[in-house]
């Protein structure tokens, strides 16, 4: 079989990194989004920004149908919550930060007068009093800025709500994989933008009004798509994020499924995902030859799929995962092509829907 062409270049990969570099914890997501609104403005007709900074890059506004394709900008991080009289910090999580990951690692403290340094301290395997298997609790992560006192902390700019996040940047391994903290869901924001970048290089005209949407507050609950779908009203939704590697050790694939990085996207059946739409999808892979995977939730999938389902009376959607290994971790891994092959499904898909398509079951 030929080689694939490249969807994209090293232009492209040079915004991914730079969007996956800048912070964008769940409820202050501005300076990622600014990054990502900088990238698509070119690329489409209009821009609507809401209230709480999810973005929607719009073409062909005036079309009464409309479709969307999104991804979330937020990522997992923590907040100051307590500050001691000696200078140390006690913390709590915004999203799913996992604390078993968190002891030793170095972080940027987001304050008032810009980042601090800082790190998550845990004491010397030697001169822990319980067993040295000891498991953290979130209660006993703590945050050492090298401040003496409460006063110096003050100084710093930093208070009870100041957010923080881990401080590890991007690279290629092996030149096979991305590796990353963020790539949920930065990957996401990344490939629902080459998307609209391949449809004007392409001049591809679309006969319907396509919203592109990077929502915010995914990782608490939905909540940014929850309120950009009540705005924007879609007739369709096509949702990306993130999905386990289930190869990954200690996941039990008997619980979990198969779903492996490298192998293509992941295509999710769930209540909330509508049959026809998805049906469209499958078939569009198979017919361009793309490959992708199937996973199954038995109830909701967890992901910003839900909200656009169920808003508005009813949304058709669909979810399209990116395999990644360790999510929620400093060291988030996907498969370069994956990405690729998620990005072109995207836009095969898209270049299909019609505003004639039927969405009734009966």
């Amino acid at each position: 079989m030929a080689k694939k062409a490249a969807v994209y270049g090293k232009k492209e990969e040079d915004f991914l990194f730079e969007y996956l570099s800048k912070p964008s914890p769940t409820g202050y997501e501005s300076g990622g989004q600014q990054v990502w609104l900088d990238y698509v403005k070119p690329l489409c007709d209009e821009i609507f920004i809401d209230n709480y900074g999810s973005v929607a890059a719009i073409l062909n506004p005036d079309h009464q149908f409309k479709v969307v394709i999104e991804a979330h900008a937020d990522e997992i991080g923590w907040a100051v919550n307590y500050v001691q009289k000696d200078g140390l910090m006690n913390v709590i999580r915004l999203g799913g930060s996992d604390h078993m990951i968190a002891p030793a690692k170095r972080v940027n403290v987001h304050g008032k007068h810009g980042i601090v340094k800082g790190i998550f301290g845990w004491p010397a395997i030697h001169t822990r009093k319980s067993s040295a298997e000891k498991v953290p609790k979130v209660e006993e992560i703590f945050l050492d800025v090298g401040a003496k006192n409460k006063e110096e902390v003050e100084k710093l700019g930093i208070h009870v709500g100041s957010v923080i996040t881990f401080d590890y940047e991007p690279m290629k391994l092996n030149n096979k994989f991305y590796v990353s903290r963020a790539l949920d869901n930065r990957a996401g924001g990344f490939m629902i933008a080459q998307v609209l970048r391949l449809l004007k290089k392409n001049k591809q005209k679309l006969d319907f009004g396509l919203y592109v949407v990077n929502a915010v507050q995914e990782e608490i609950g939905l909540r940014g798509a929850q309120m950009i779908a009540n705005h924007i009203k879609p007739n369709a939704a096509i949702v990306t994020d993130v999905t386990h590697d289930t190869t990954t050790p200690m996941i039990k694939k008997s619980v979990q499924g198969e779903t492996k990085s490298g192998d293509g996207p992941v295509l999710t059946y769930a209540p909330s995902v509508h049959n026809l739409l998805l049906d469209h999808v499958v078939k569009t892979a198979e017919k361009k030859k793309i490959d992708f995977q199937r996973s199954v939730s038995s109830r909701s999938t967890g992901t910003d799929t839900d909200a656009f389902a169920y808003s508005n009376s009813g949304v058709p959607s669909v979810l399209i995962s990116l395999p990644l290994k360790y999510m929620h971790t400093t060291v988030e891994t996907t498969a370069i092509t994956d990405v690729e092959n998620t990005i072109r499904l995207i836009y095969e898909s898209l270049l299909t829907i019609t505003p004639d398509f039927n969405f009734k079951y009966l």
